[in-house]
């Protein structure tokens, strides 16, 4: 009996990445189970090296007939009992089946992918209950947040290794470089943060562009664009406030990694750091596209030790009470158990 994940987009971003540490984080758990993925040779080598069977299919568009039914056939040798599907392309080839069929949704997707599912997981309460306001039973859709998870005595990044001194802020903001991030607010924030660097981790559609803005703004020698990075825990921790100013956020994973990793936040209120953070409690919230804000914000906690102390101890807590890797595996593994597949 195991758990079948099938996760259909190729690139890297927060939702891939947390799908490889879930699905490791079940298998630790002693959860049997097998993933269907779209070809990434580096997502493969890591589930594979976890010890979790893999298959690789093409995950295409609507004329693609044969990811289904290959699913199919993986699934029955897989002995599956539920089938969970990542997000929409995942949901539209995933297979009927003496199985159940259920779907993670970590924003507000289309509920046309998931006719016949069984039951749906949302990551924050607020797209649980927009899934009962589309009409979805609410006896069938339950909230599972994502985990975070520091691993101890991890090491941090060099400075020097990208050319940073050691005697200055250093602000992190990691996501896509794509519009909904807001990168750009970060760049014109640093403007007035004279003495900061910045240190942005991330790959997408507007590098060209956001690296054109740092020039423009003059401050292109604090800016490091670091690309796609598999050590996030490693830059959390030589980071001094992490920046997250993202126009559209479901949910916010890095505002609970860097409260697992003692990093204060500042955020913008969108929906998802809204709904996890408490203001001046456990981080800092700022109106989205406010760059004067957001730099008031790091000033702040620059300047105020004290703050900072308060913030990184409160999101500890947060984590231990409701984000530890134990905490969120065993409502899962609740989940599963209604299912007969553990």
């Amino acid at each position: 009996m195991s758990v079948l994940h099938l996760l259909g987009t190729a690139g890297e971003g927060g939702a891939e990445t947390y799908f490889v540490d879930l699905v490791k984080a079940l298998k630790r758990a002693g959860v049997p189970e097998a993933a269907v993925i779209r070809a990434n040779a580096g997502r493969e080598e890591r589930l594979k090296t976890a010890g979790v069977p893999v298959k690789v299919l093409r995950f295409g568009g609507p004329i693609d007939i044969l990811t289904r039914p290959a699913a199919a056939g993986f699934a029955a040798l897989q002995h599956t009992k539920v089938a969970l599907a990542w997000m929409n392309r995942a949901a539209r080839h995933t297979p009927r089946g003496p199985w159940a069929r259920i779907g993670r949704l970590g924003g507000y997707y289309s509920l046309k992918y998931y006719r016949g599912f069984d039951h749906l997981v949302a990551n924050t309460e607020d797209i649980a209950e927009w899934i009962v306001g589309q009409g979805w039973p609410a006896g069938r859709v339950t909230c599972i947040p994502n985990f975070a998870a520091a691993p101890p005595q991890g090491p941090a990044v060099p400075r020097a290794s990208l050319a940073t001194p050691d005697d200055v802020p250093l602000l992190l903001a990691m996501g896509r470089l794509h519009e909904a991030k807001a990168h750009d607010v970060s760049l014109h924030a640093l403007t007035q943060l004279p003495e900061a660097f910045l240190w942005i981790a991330g790959v997408g559609p507007l590098e060209a562009k956001l690296k054109g803005m740092a020039e423009a703004l003059g401050v292109a020698d604090r800016v490091r664009f670091l690309g796609w990075r598999t050590d996030a825990s490693a830059l959390y921790r030589t980071a001094d406030v992490c920046l997250f100013p993202s126009r559209y956020e479901p949910l916010g994973n890095v505002v609970i990694q860097s409260w697992a990793h003692g990093l204060p936040v500042v955020a913008a209120e969108s929906q998802g750091p809204k709904a996890l953070i408490q203001d001046g409690k456990d981080g800092l919230l700022v109106p989205v596209d406010d760059a004067d804000a957001l730099a008031a914000g790091v000033r702040s906690l620059l300047a105020d030790r004290d703050l900072r102390d308060r913030l990184i101890a409160a999101g500890t807590r947060r984590v231990d009470a409701e984000f530890s890797e134990a905490a969120v595996v065993g409502q899962w593994k609740s989940l599963f158990a209604d299912y007969g597949a553990v």
